[in-house]
Parts: C-alpha cells; sequence; structure tokens
C-alpha cells in the first residue's frame, strides 16, 4: 500500500480543510488534488466510488444548484451519475481522501485517519 494519501480537496470548503490539516499534523504524506481545477475522470470517479463501496449516486452533493437545476427529480443509473460528476465536479461530496485501495470520504473530516492504520 502506498503511504502517499490522495485528498480530492476543496480549500474553500472548512471539512476539506480541516481533513488536510489533520493528515498532515498526523505526518501523512498528502497528494493534494484540487478537483475543481483538475477534475478527476470518468474512470477515476468510477474506480473511486467503488474503493468508497458507494454507488456514484451517493457521492453526489445535492444541495449544489447544478444538481437542483439539471438532476433533481431524475432517475439515473449509475453510468449516468458518473457522467454528471465528471461534467460537474462541483456535485463531488468532498474531501475525498485515497491510500492504496482504500479510500473514505471525510465527513466527519476525522474520518481521514482511518487510512493511516
Amino acid at each position: 500500500m502506498s503511504d502517499t494519501i490522495t485528498l480530492f480537496h476543496n480549500p474553500r470548503c472548512s471539512k476539506s480543510r480541516a481533513a488536510l490539516n489533520l493528515l498532515q499534523e498526523a505526518g501523512a504524506t498528502v497528494d493534494v488534488v484540487l478537483y475543481l481545477e483538475t477534475p478527476p475522470s470518468r474512470e477515476t470517479l468510477a474506480r473511486v466510488t467503488g474503493q468508497l463501496g458507494i454507488s456514484p449516486e451517493a457521492l453526489v452533493r445535492r444541495g449544489e444548484e447544478i444538481f437542483k437545476t439539471n438532476y433533481l427529480g431524475r432517475a439515473l443509473d449509475a453510468d449516468g451519475w458518473l457522467d454528471a460528476l465528471a461534467a460537474h465536479p462541483k456535485l463531488i461530496e468532498r474531501p475525498i481522501a485515497i491510500r492504496g485501495d482504500r479510500a473514505v470520504v471525510g465527513r466527519p473530516p476525522e474520518k481521514v485517519l482511518e487510512l493511516l492504520d
């Protein structure tokens, strides 16, 4: 397993900042991915949802205006949600921490510490 933790990070998000801070305080090597600037590919999102053990739909931030305008009330399958997340990275729940074949959503931020054991 890699020692580096990849963090899908949004510096404007307090939970994301807290997760990054916790990892750095714990001495972890963190590869910060500013996913709004460098969006993950559809394939990466499929792999990450698999690592998280959740459906792509479960990764969607439903409070975002993009969701309300484009997706509210729509019944999409997993492929449709992956397409939506890839097209609109703002819909991706954050932060996501990945180490090796494990991943967690940092809600609460302390969840990211699970990757250190």
